[in-house]
């Protein structure tokens, strides 16, 4: 094989082989990506003709990408506050100096000195990607205790949708162990608490820092205005004691647990009614620990539902960025009931057998981004939900105006991007674009049934290469999974206005299975330009029933359900105004750890 040398690992994207170990460059085949297993656990799919290859080319291709990402890192790091590198401009051979007097030189020395003290945000606009810069630097908190908080001096470079920080404080200094073995429960409450107090959000909020180590929690609260990040070798780990996750009640729309009847276990991290909130780092990692939690919910012995890595409800304001989730008990990220809602540049991991760890679930949320995320995944690599029958219904809170790009998801059992099947308060405008999928059971699915209610409407997908797939489309009317038996049977969702568009797939056992509702079919089905690749098969590359839409430049030909408009035919729509979540800016921040006291 060909040699690959100086390609820096993407922390954010490969499996934790690679990402774990600080400074670690690839520098042969051997250290690229192991998809058989991981450091964490995660279980990666067995290596199958056709796809393993893809996995290392797109490993690669975000390396690269990785290393000129870290290169501007280094270099943000480096660079000074602007008053103080512009003095020492002035310094320089040649420089202006010699025009302007010894008291103007002074002046900007102690605007210099202002600058290291204060919080500030500055943004820079930009369009499409993140761009902007900032500085918080002021770090407040209680007298320290022992523990490892990191090296005096070391500076953090992060993304931010609101203000820098006002106050820092490190998670050493209440009391936190990180050993691996010590509960951190009520260290991390404590941090919370203190930074909820000092710095409130009209004193410009807080931030808590995880420093490098092992620190084991259960189940703690998140406070408005509010920072969570972690070091790059700083990982949080679920404890495995049950009693530090606290059962709660069911979700109104859902009316009972998810696994069973009755309240759920808390998740690891949780807030409610919250505005501001960030969890971010330096690519540090959560781990949810969950075997424990698989092994009993296989064997029947969980008698409540299990809690997720993060939900977040009643919301807004919400960034999760830069960060990897390994291992989550159940799902991994699940904001319900909230809005304006960024995930960006993270990395989800779970093994592909681990039951229902989706990856990222906006539940009844309004104006969600989700960008350049890679997730392997037990279940749906993104799940869409609004509640479910009867009770969602009753809630009445739809999850709509959704964007999620350059995405990479592998889930052998499942779909990329699933609607569904709880939709009891509809789903509509939702726009995937820029996506890769590999070894994953489908690309968008439609999962519904008689009892949810409510609508899908305005799904818009666009540019997906998908490799080693069992179906390219596929919608269900007839998931029949219900909460209870006082579903309402007159209850027919209305499925409308689907559109595929541009669309790659080979190694496809079938293209498309289409399955509406008897009475009620999936109207306005519309795909065009799309080559699906079909492995030998006797099966009908196509399964059709209770649909009505066309196709346009379809290979294989679809069933007579979606008539063949020619190559003149319309492309599908795809709205080409922006959604304003998509508009939202990033401005950097960074900050300094304190020298110690």
């Amino acid at each position: 094989m060909r040699r690959r040398r100086g390609i820096e690992p993407a922390p954010s994207r490969l499996p934790p082989s690679i990402w774990q170990g600080g400074d670690h460059r690839v520098t042969d085949d051997s250290q690229l990506p192991d998809v058989t297993g991981g450091r964490h656990g995660a279980v990666y799919p067995p290596k199958q003709s056709g796809w393993e290859s893809d996995f290392e080319e797109i490993a690669i291709k975000r390396s690269r990408f990785a290393g000129r990402v870290s290169l501007l890192h280094q270099n943000a790091l480096s660079r000074w506050p602007f008053p103080l590198a512009f003095a020492m401009e002035l310094l320089q051979p040649g420089g202006i100096m010699g025009r302007i007097k010894i008291q103007v030189l002074l002046l900007l020395v102690l605007l210099a000195a202002g600058s290291l003290r204060t919080g500030e945000c500055r943004r820079r606009v930009g369009r499409g990607h993140p761009g902007g810069g900032g500085v918080s630097r002021r770090i407040v908190g209680p007298p320290p205790a022992k523990g490892d908080g990191g090296p005096e001096g070391t500076s953090f470079v992060y993304r931010t949708t609101t203000c820098c920080r006002a106050a820092t404080v490190s998670l050493a200094d209440f009391g936190g162990v990180s050993d691996g073995v010590t509960s951190n429960t009520q260290a991390f409450q404590a941090a919370v608490a203190h930074l909820a107090e000092t710095a409130p959000c009209e004193a410009g909020g807080g931030q808590l820092y995880v420093p490098p180590g092992r620190w084991v929690t259960g189940s703690f609260n998140l406070t408005s205005c509010f920072t969570l990040f972690l070091h790059r070798d700083a990982v949080i780990l679920g404890s495995q004691d049950m009693n530090e996750w606290p059962l709660i009640d069911p979700l109104p729309s859902y009316g009972r647990g998810r696994d069973a009847p009755g309240g759920r276990f808390s998740s690891l991290i949780l807030g409610s009614n919250l505005t501001d909130v960030t969890i971010t780092g330096d690519n540090g990692t959560i781990d949810g620990q969950g075997a424990m939690w698989w092994s009993k919910y296989k064997s029947g012995k969980l008698k409540n539902t299990r809690g997720y890595l993060i939900e977040l409800l009643y919301s807004s304001g919400i960034l999760i960025s830069s960060i990897t989730l390994v291992n989550s008990p159940s799902w991994n990220i699940h904001p319900v009931y909230s809005s304006d809602i960024v995930v960006s540049g993270i990395t989800i991991l779970a093994p592909v057998n681990s039951p229902n760890t989706d990856g990222i679930n906006p539940d009844s949320c309004s104006n969600v981004r989700i960008e350049d995320c890679y997730v392997v995944s037990g279940d749906d690599c993104i799940a869409i939900k609004s509640g479910w029958d009867e009770y969602g219904i009753a809630v009445g809170m739809p999850s709509q105006h959704i964007s999620i790009r350059r995405l990479t998801c592998i889930s052998p059992t499942s779909a990329v991007i699933a609607l569904g099947s709880e939709m009891s308060g509809g789903i509509e405008d939702v726009r995937a674009e820029d996506i890769t999928a590999i070894n994953s059971e489908s690309g968008v699915r439609i999962k519904t049934a008689v009892g949810r209610g409510a609508y899908v409407r305005n799904i818009y997908a666009r540019g997906f290469v998908m490799k080693t797939m069992k179906w390219a489309f596929w919608m269900t009317g007839n998931y029949g999974s219900h909460p209870d038996d006082h579903y309402d049977p007159n209850a027919i969702p209305v499925v409308s206005d689907i559109s595929y568009s541009d669309i790659v797939a080979e190694n496809v056992s079938m293209a498309g299975r289409l399955e509406g509702i008897p009475g009620a079919p999936f109207r306005g089905v519309c795909i065009s330009n799309a080559t699906i690749q079909v492995v030998k098969s006797k099966k009908a590359p196509w399964t059709c029933t209770d649909v009505e839409g066309s196709t346009s430049s379809v290979s294989p030909p679809a069933c007579a359900l979606l008539p063949d408009q020619g190559g003149y035919g319309a492309p599908c729509p795809f709205p080409e105004e922006r959604l304003p979540i998509e508009e939202l800016d990033f401005k950097e921040c960074s900050f300094t750890l304190p020298p110690p006291k």
